[in-house]
């Protein structure tokens, strides 16, 4: 999931820098819901809701 998120944050980096916005945009908001997923499932695993195992 890390892994995802870095990508999807360099495609953004690099389409915004060659100044393509829309690929930029869809690149970041890609990212920015998967860093949420990310925080949800950690809050959950923090409060003892979901155990992994």
């Amino acid at each position: 999931m890390f892994s995802w998120i870095l990508i999807l944050l360099i495609v953004a980096a690099v389409a915004g820098l060659l100044g393509l916005n829309s690929v930029s945009g869809i690149a970041m908001t890609g990212a920015k819901i998967l860093i949420a997923i990310v925080l949800v499932l950690f809050l959950l695993v923090v409060l003892g809701i979901i155990a992994i195992a």
